[in-house]
């Protein structure tokens, strides 16, 4: 457990520094967007790539995928339920920043040294569900609600997913694996070498945006935004270990998924929303912390 706490403090040690560089001036406030571009384009998708490649997935172990995108849809449903009275700029932060999970950047590193093989898959497997929801899809929702009479359809979806970097790197990995084809040994060195720097990157990210901007209400939102997001994610949990009828290597993985923490990606959409950054980073953060310690705790319990 003790490489557990030391891996999960790193993490937030790389948040921290990235505030203080910020505070000191060697970041300006309009780095973020430009670490948040290294992060969507170049790290993140290189890390799914690595991190897919040599899975000999089966079509039967979608339903893991579907379990990531359903934990997407009642993240997006419960951000419409707490934004009931609010102007449309907050429901679209926080359909932007509730659903998601920082699974590439976070969970995988615990699945790969707790978890093993199995962990690992399952872990991935999730992650393609997820990415369609963090990756494009709470953002494609949230854009329609700041519109004025814009009605929600499928194909502006489709189209910013297509886009996203990222998730087209989950798609051609998912599609790849299933007819179990490989990437050459040079793209999967090149992409691995590129990917080990995405955790630090998106941590970077996290500090450097990192601002509570002042206003008396911020506070009450990250506490409301932070009730709401973990009170589902321990049912999710609960759920997931107890009553899926997989074996309980699928569901140690699933369970410590349902715990993690906020999308790494949603502070950078919300940028491109020109929506509260800095509230953004600073949730965002916090579920970090809040994450490391419940799933520190949860895997002292069921390992």
């Amino acid at each position: 457990m003790a490489e557990v706490l030391m891996k999960a403090g790193s993490f937030v040690a790389v948040i921290i520094m990235g505030n203080l560089l910020r505070r000191a001036v060697f970041f300006k406030e309009e780095d973020f967007y430009v670490l948040s571009k290294i992060v969507l384009k170049i790290t993140l998708p290189a890390a799914i790539i690595s991190n897919f490649s040599g899975i000999d997935l089966k079509p039967s172990m979608l339903v893991m995928t579907l379990l990531g995108f359903g934990g997407g849809i009642l993240y997006i449903s419960m951000a419409f339920f707490i934004s009931i009275g609010k102007d449309r700029e907050e429901r679209a932060f926080n359909i932007l920043n509730l659903p998601g999970y920082n699974i590439g950047n976070f969970t995988i590193p615990f699945a790969q040294s707790f978890l093993g093989p199995v962990g690992v898959v399952a872990t991935s497997l999730f992650d393609s569900g997820n990415a369609f929801i963090c990756l494009g899809g709470a953002y494609s929702v949230a854009v329609v609600t700041m519109e004025k009479n814009a009605r929600f359809s499928i194909l502006p979806v489709i189209k910013t997913l297509l886009k996203s970097i990222p998730f087209d790197a989950y798609l051609l990995m998912t599609v790849l694996s299933l007819f179990h084809v490989g990437l050459p040994a040079p793209i999967t060195s090149f992409t691995g070498v590129i990917g080990n720097a995405n955790a630090f990157m998106a941590m970077l990210m996290i500090g450097v945006g990192f601002k509570l901007n002042g206003d008396s209400s911020q506070p009450g939102k990250i506490v409301k935004i932070l009730a709401a997001r973990y009170s589902l994610a321990i049912v999710l949990a609960l759920v997931f270990y107890f009553l899926l009828p997989f074996g309980i290597e699928y569901r140690q993985a699933l369970t410590i998924l349902a715990l993690s923490p906020m999308s790494s990606a949603a502070p950078a959409f919300t940028g491109n929303l020109d929506s509260d950054v800095g509230l953004a980073s600073a949730v965002n953060s916090m579920s970090v912390v809040i994450s490391t310690v419940l799933i520190t705790g949860t895997l002292m319990m069921i390992l």
